[in-house]
């Protein structure tokens, strides 16, 4: 059963913009934190972005000013607006829900060429 489906990656050049949308399954309730993480080869996973029910956000210092996160809660959608992309964006990122448990995306790649 699929709980969370992620949309948006792809290859885009440096400077350029994208749009990662998750949308989750109405299986998940009493949702309060919804974010993104990424990961690339060898690292850890780590916090890109995350916003509270009532609308609170978090991002990483490198994202700041260039990554805009927000939700719509009818709809358990969460969604990343990444502008000024740079290369060290690469990455596969993952939506992240927790409300009546964690879940995880399945992943969707963001490459960022120079």
């Amino acid at each position: 059963q699929v709980q969370l489906v992620e949309s948006g990656g792809g290859l885009v050049q440096a400077g350029g913009s994208l749009r990662l949308s998750c949308a989750a399954s109405r299986s998940i309730f009493s949702i309060d934190f919804m974010g993104w993480y990424r990961q690339t080869p060898g690292k850890q996973r780590e916090l890109v972005a995350e916003i509270t029910d009532r609308g609170r956000t978090n991002y990483a210092d490198s994202v700041k000013g260039r990554f805009t996160i927000s939700r719509d809660n009818a709809k358990n959608t969460v969604y990343l607006q990444m502008n000024s992309l740079k290369p060290e964006d690469t990455a596969v990122y993952y939506c992240y829900v927790h409300g009546n448990g964690a879940y995880w995306g399945q992943g969707t790649q963001v490459t960022v060429s120079s």
